[in-house]
């Protein structure tokens, strides 16, 4: 049972660090698009990759016509602080318990 709450603690705190990171690059990707960047950046193209999948399931679950403003990002980061608040934390326990 040791093995097994270590393998749950270090899932916990890869995903945490995940979620973070996820988080990180939305947060980059809604201040370039208020820049306008050069859509053949490699640095933009990579970060549009990485969270238009997501960002686009949200905007079609949540169609918003009419409103100019992309609340998309704002949603995911919400989900993802939910995640870390709830999902992490119940991780660590039930790591703690099986040590």
């Amino acid at each position: 049972m040791y093995v097994l709450g270590n393998l749950l603690h270090a899932l916990a705190v890869v995903l945490n660090m995940a979620l973070t990171l996820y988080m990180w690059v939305i947060i980059a990707r809604a201040l370039l698009s208020w820049v306008n960047p050069d859509p053949y950046n490699p640095v933009v193209q990579f970060l549009h990759s990485i969270t238009e999948p997501v960002l686009y399931r949200v905007r079609k679950a949540l169609p918003m016509p009419g409103m100019g403003l992309d609340l998309s990002p704002i949603i995911v980061i919400f989900v993802i602080y939910f995640l870390r608040i709830s999902l992490v934390p119940t991780l660590e326990t039930a790591a703690l318990s099986l040590r």
